[in-house]
């Protein structure tokens, strides 16, 4: 479908620039910085500061914790795998995870860890992009259910944040892991996030090399990402912000991260691919540049278009979408580690289209039908998955700065 935009309004965008700025004003977050896109016209906003008390300003290659902005790029090396023949999306995860082989799944939530039927069927490399293994969130307060504690005796961190980092490897990590039975039969449910720590972890087996070491050679090189990493190098400390998570009752902000000292400061056991990269505005912005050029990049071809077809196109039956609230909103599913659209009539939701959002309060929406991007960097942390208040100024901002 053709967009319907031909550009943005410089009038909206001064809209837009008061209404994130008062965000900042309030004292809500110490700084953001955000891109807005249609076409060829990019307005990009940077506000505030790095940290709270910071008397510097917010400088635009500043680094940031992406959080779930790293689920995208997890998939777009899958893709490359594939292209180059080493993985098939249809490939059971069990020829690069032995361990994930005979799968148990739980008679019910309820269940205790040994009450258990055996898994239909293998879990497939499509069925980690598309978040329907048969494991992840579980919309009930830690403890509810035996598989809840079970997890967190073993510190996967795959059912809530993914911060701080497990001290364990990838290989200790899939160990782990593969002791506990799913919660659903494979290809059935889609469940939140525990599909892209599983991915990460088969990337590094598929491909010989460490997560970041695969990222690094087959995507941050030839897309000029140069500052999107699993932590900050000393030398770039000075760019990094500090991260904070607001209080559930007052909403102060307290100290989650600082850039000195802190869980991102020393390259991680384990480069999950779930949610720990640190990036920066341009360099997202070239990810997500690549895919809206169809998988190319300064005349190169980083994937292939039909492989960026399938990333961002919707995978889930309309029974699993309507599962997923809070997380996906009616006209939105899911494709390869992010939502995307669901085509034909029906609800189209602000922002509509493919990207995602990060815990750590990071925002990235292309919308095909009316040629917007948005891409937003805070500090500020998420409480739930539903959008903060930011979240909605800054998309409906967006849309309001569309010029039809």
């Amino acid at each position: 479908m053709t967009p319907s935009a031909t550009g943005l309004d410089p009038n909206g965008l001064a809209r837009l620039h008061d209404r994130l700025g008062d965000h900042v004003a309030r004292g809500e977050l110490p700084g953001l910085v955000a891109l807005v896109a249609c076409g060829d016209d990019v307005h990009v906003e940077v506000l505030g500061a790095a940290a709270l008390g910071d008397p510097r300003p917010l400088a635009r290659d500043a680094i940031f914790r992406i959080a779930s902005l790293t689920k995208p790029i997890a998939a777009a090396g899958t893709m490359v795998l594939v292209e180059d023949g080493v993985l098939s999306i249809s490939d059971p995860v069990e020829k690069y995870l032995p361990e994930l082989a005979r799968r148990r799944v739980l008679r019910s939530l309820e269940s205790a860890l040994d009450d258990t039927l055996p898994a239909e069927r293998s879990i497939t490399i499509e069925d980690l992009l598309t978040f329907r293994l048969g494991f992840g969130s579980i919309m009930a307060a830690p403890g509810t259910y035996p598989i809840q504690d079970a997890e967190a005796e073993l510190g996967l961190m795959t059912l809530g944040p993914s911060w701080p980092p497990p001290p364990f490897g990838p290989d200790e990590w899939i160990a782990r892991f593969a002791t506990l039975p799913l919660l659903d039969q494979p290809g059935t449910v889609w469940r939140y996030n525990t599909g892209a720590q599983v991915l990460g972890v088969l990337l590094e087996r598929a491909s010989g090399q460490s997560l970041e070491d695969f990222l690094c050679t087959r995507l941050f090189g030839p897309l000029g990402m140069t500052d999107t990493s699993f932590s900050v190098p000393a030398d770039k400390e000075d760019r990094f912000t500090t991260a904070y998570f607001p209080d559930l009752s007052t909403g102060a902000l307290t100290l989650m991260d600082p850039p000195v000292g802190g869980w991102w400061n020393e390259p991680p056991a384990m480069g999950n691919a779930a949610g720990m990269l640190v990036s920066t505005l341009d360099d997202y912005w070239a990810f997500v540049s690549m895919l809206l050029a169809g998988g190319r990049h300064e005349g190169g071809q980083i994937l292939a278009a039909g492989s960026v077809a399938d990333m961002t196109r919707d995978h889930l039956t309309a029974a699993q979408r309507a599962a997923a609230t809070p997380f996906l909103e009616p006209g939105i599913g899911w494709g390869y580690c992010m939502a995307a659209p669901v085509p034909g009539p029906g609800e189209r939701p602000v922002p509509y289209g493919f990207g995602w959002n990060g815990g750590t309060g990071t925002a990235w929406n292309s919308d095909p039908e009316r040629g917007l991007t948005g891409i937003l960097l805070t500090q500020r942390a998420m409480t739930s998955p539903e959008p903060p208040a930011l979240f909605v100024d800054f998309w409906e901002g967006a849309y309001g700065a569309l010029r039809d």
